[in-house]
């Protein structure tokens, strides 16, 4: 029997990534805590997270056995510091500022987690972003133009976020977006889904 596949996530460009693999698949969002614990690394974190995300939903959905579980989780990192979603023009803005003539290094986990023997695969991609000198004037008009308030990083690099950019530095770029998809299709077929044959 075909086992489900079910996506951790709300989000649209989690979905949207994963829908390029052409599996049939059903979104489902985990309601946990994603505080960061004290002196927790951003690698901790985000493995933490992509952990709990997965266990959060088995256990709110007693229903998914016989699935495969695919959670994920993201934080954008300037000098080892951790930084958010934005939520706020003004936030977003802050950040840019932040950003600009920096690299900034955005660590990704994946987790895949069969339902049926609780065995997963846990993957993280680390992916770097080379910031131009931005000026105020630049910042806010790429703020207004793709209101990137829910992206980690305040930035959409599938879009004009690009524009900001000198360089891009990492195995997937699809990381960056927040779905690791060659990491992802690695698990999926030692879990025995393979998109190439399905």
């Amino acid at each position: 029997m075909q086992k489900r596949l079910i996506l951790g996530s709300s989000s649209p460009y989690r979905k949207a990534l994963l829908e390029r693999l052409n599996l049939t698949f059903e979104c489902f969002s985990p309601n946990i805590d994603e505080s960061p614990l004290a002196d927790e690394t951003p690698l901790a974190l985000v493995e933490r997270l992509a952990r709990l995300k997965a266990d959060a939903i088995i256990e709110q959905n007693p229903n998914f056995s016989n699935s495969l579980i695919i959670t994920s989780d993201q934080v954008a990192c300037l000098d080892n510091q951790v930084l958010g979603k934005p939520h706020t023009q003004a936030k977003a803005i802050e950040q840019l500022r932040l950003f600009s003539g920096n690299k900034v290094t955005f660590y990704t986990s994946l987790n895949v987690l069969d339902s049926t023997n609780n065995q997963a695969t846990l993957s993280t991609s680390q992916y770097s972003v080379y910031f131009k000198l931005l000026t105020q004037q630049e910042i806010e008009g790429y703020i207004k133009a793709e209101q990137p308030l829910d992206c980690a990083g305040s930035f959409k690099c599938e879009g004009l976020g690009v524009a900001l950019f000198d360089k891009m530095e990492g195995d997937d770029p699809n990381a960056l977006i927040g779905l690791p998809l060659i990491n992802l299709c690695k698990a999926l077929k030692q879990h025995g889904v393979n998109p190439l044959t399905q």
